[in-house]
């Protein structure tokens, strides 16, 4: 398994080395097999720009996940897109730090590789369940 992050804009990312073992630990904790997995942090404008290219998709997110997995080989490789622009404006939406809600936006990606989806309002509530579930588990190991 390698987990690999990439800046395309400056920002800190504390404790890399822990949240890759525990981005690890998520994938064992939900029963796949992680290969490579490349995170790329840039801005908003960097983000729309894969949204249009890439998705057709005319608006701004905090996060794009590009599974590229081989089919049949049980091996999940990604890339996850992250703007740290959105991070921000959400960390102050939801009345949360920025770390905090990075490291949310990063296990949400996970958990999409995991088979978790977030369309329907059923499963906004089981992802989000789950997010709070690995958010609070890493907070409690990096404390």
């Amino acid at each position: 398994m390698t987990i690999a992050f990439s800046f395309q804009t400056k920002m800190g990312l504390q404790n890399r080395g822990q949240l890759k073992t525990f981005i690890g630990s998520i994938f064992k904790k939900e029963k796949k097999k992680a290969g490579s997995v490349s995170y790329v942090f840039c801005t908003d404008d960097y983000l729309l720009r894969i949204n249009r290219d890439y998705l057709k998709h005319d608006y701004f997110t905090d996060i794009i996940t590009f599974d590229l997995s081989q089919p049949g080989t049980g091996i999940i490789d990604a890339e996850i897109y992250i703007s740290i622009d959105t991070v921000r404006d959400n960390a102050n939406r939801f009345n949360t730090t920025i770390k905090n809600e990075l490291h949310r936006v990063i296990f949400h990606g996970i958990l999409h590789l995991c088979g978790y989806k977030d369309k329907t309002a059923k499963d906004q509530a089981l992802m989000t369940k789950m997010e709070e579930h690995y958010l609070n588990d890493y907070n409690k190991r990096s404390t």
